[in-house]
């Protein structure tokens, strides 16, 4: 087995991936990702724009980690809600989604370690490397 996969190294490693990693919700053993994948209008400033996407949380032992993730809507006070993506969004929601999921089983498998879906993620949700 390759050394120990530190906290800090593992934070390194997953900020290289992209723009998902959200190290403030973040913590020894756990860590949060997101995807702000649609804009629901570009009319509102920035900061107050609402999104279609999905967050993900990774949980470590050791060199084996488990991810379950939701898909949702990120609203105007940077909150996610646990809301049905509309059909016209999905195909989008799910292709970062899978586009994510392969960056993360590449980072991962570099540093020997394991990824598998939790146990409340059922089979139909199971995301690919595809």
């Amino acid at each position: 087995m390759s050394e120990r996969v530190t906290y800090k190294r593992l934070l390194r490693q997953f900020a290289a991936i992209g723009p998902y990693l959200r190290e403030d919700l973040c913590e020894e053993g756990r860590y949060r990702f997101d995807c702000l994948s649609v804009c629901v209008s570009a009319k509102p400033a920035p900061d107050k724009r609402e999104f279609w996407g999905w967050w993900l949380v990774l949980e470590q032992d050791d060199h084996h980690f488990r991810y379950h993730y939701q898909l949702g809507f990120y609203d105007a006070d940077g909150v996610w809600l646990d809301k049905p993506v509309p059909k016209k969004h999905q195909a989008e929601v799910e292709r970062t989604l899978n586009h994510f999921y392969k960056l993360l089983v590449d980072r991962l498998t570099v540093l020997e370690c394991h990824l598998a879906p939790a146990k409340q993620v059922t089979n139909e949700l199971a995301v690919t490397a595809a």
